[in-house]
């Protein structure tokens, strides 16, 4: 038995009950981990409460994708890891079918990458979804080169800060967006060009002039909704809006109809279609490990709480007010 975050009902953060629940072995192509750290994700959130992308199909229901730990037990067929290995587990399956919020989980081997030498464990929990999301949306999708410019909305949250990172390692320029000028420091020391605060400046006006008039090659948006059309008037010819999130709960229309037809090209992506094919993921985790070691990739851990603070936890997380990750630790 071991210590789990579970829900038996949709809701806010007060539906979230820590129980003990039965573990037992990995099955095939499964390992089992001792879990030391979680990372949270607004997927969570979304989940819990029947808003994301999929919907909950059974209760008692877990949560989480993202954790960091050792490697406790291997199911059959598993290969590439041990038992006592430090790994961290990144997004690639439904919450419907595992979940990592406990004190020990079984996972599908495919989601699981070694930590790299010198990643503890709540570092372990704050880098994989962070940094594979915008490796995986720029780069493996977008072809994001040097002298490129991106325009990130949500700048603050922990993909907003991975993605200003992996711009500067690209060489890329890195523009962020804030609602209030509260954020503007810590975004400017995180590695952000330029900070446009969004309440009280241009956003178009100020990256115009920010690219010599030329406009960014990509807009890496987790907001979504009814402005995407302003986001439309600075995407560079043949530049590309990339919809990662919905952080607007409106429709979100295609602007470019509206701007006169130009060549830009608008889509969405989810980090699944990284972690889910295997030679992304490889690429994914090269590359991240890289930035790693070479210290070019800091993650941003805003705050920590305990697994029996996970309600406390969740209410932080909807509040908006963290500068990058939210991490839970596990005590053994």
């Amino acid at each position: 038995m071991a210590r789990t975050v579970l829900f038996r009902e949709l809701g806010g953060p007060e539906v979230l009950r820590l129980e003990d629940a039965e573990v037992g072995e990995p099955g095939p192509g499964e390992v089992r981990i001792r879990v030391d750290a979680i990372g949270l994700n607004r997927a969570e959130i979304l989940f819990r409460s029947g808003h994301y992308i999929e919907q909950v199909r059974k209760f008692p229901a877990r949560l989480g994708t993202e954790a960091a730990g050792v490697i406790e037990a291997i199911g059959e067929g598993v290969t590439g890891l041990r038992v006592g290995q430090a790994v961290s587990t990144v997004p690639a399956f439904s919450q419907n079918d595992y979940g990592v919020y406990a004190e020990q989980a079984i996972v599908p081997a495919r989601a699981v990458l070694p930590r790299p030498e010198g990643v503890g464990a709540v570092e372990g929990a704050a880098v994989w979804m962070p940094y594979v999301t915008a490796y995986g949306a720029l780069v493996e999708v977008g072809g994001m080169r040097p002298g490129d410019t991106v325009v990130l909305t949500a700048a603050s949250s922990s993909v907003g800060l991975a993605a200003i990172q992996v711009a500067d390692r690209i060489g890329a320029t890195p523009l962020a967006l804030t609602r209030t000028a509260a954020k503007k420091d810590a975004l400017l020391k995180a590695g952000a060009a330029d900070v446009i605060v969004t309440e009280s400046e241009d956003v178009v006006e100020r990256v115009l002039e920010a690219t010599g008039g030329r406009g960014a090659e990509f807009v890496f948006d987790a907001v979504a909704g009814p402005g995407v059309r302003e986001l439309g008037k600075v995407v560079a010819d043949e530049g590309m809006i990339l919809v990662y999130g919905a952080l607007s709960g409106e429709p979100t229309p295609y602007p470019a109809v509206d701007l006169g037809m130009p060549a830009l090209t608008m889509r969405t992506y989810t980090l699944h279609e990284t972690t889910r094919r295997p030679e992304r993921l490889r690429r994914a985790h090269a590359f991240v490990a890289s930035g790693l070691r070479s210290g070019a990739f800091r993650p941003v851990v805003d705050r920590t709480f305990e697994l029996d603070e996970i309600v406390e936890a969740h209410r932080y997380l909807e509040s908006n007010a963290q500068i990058g990750k939210i991490v839970v630790t596990v005590a053994h």
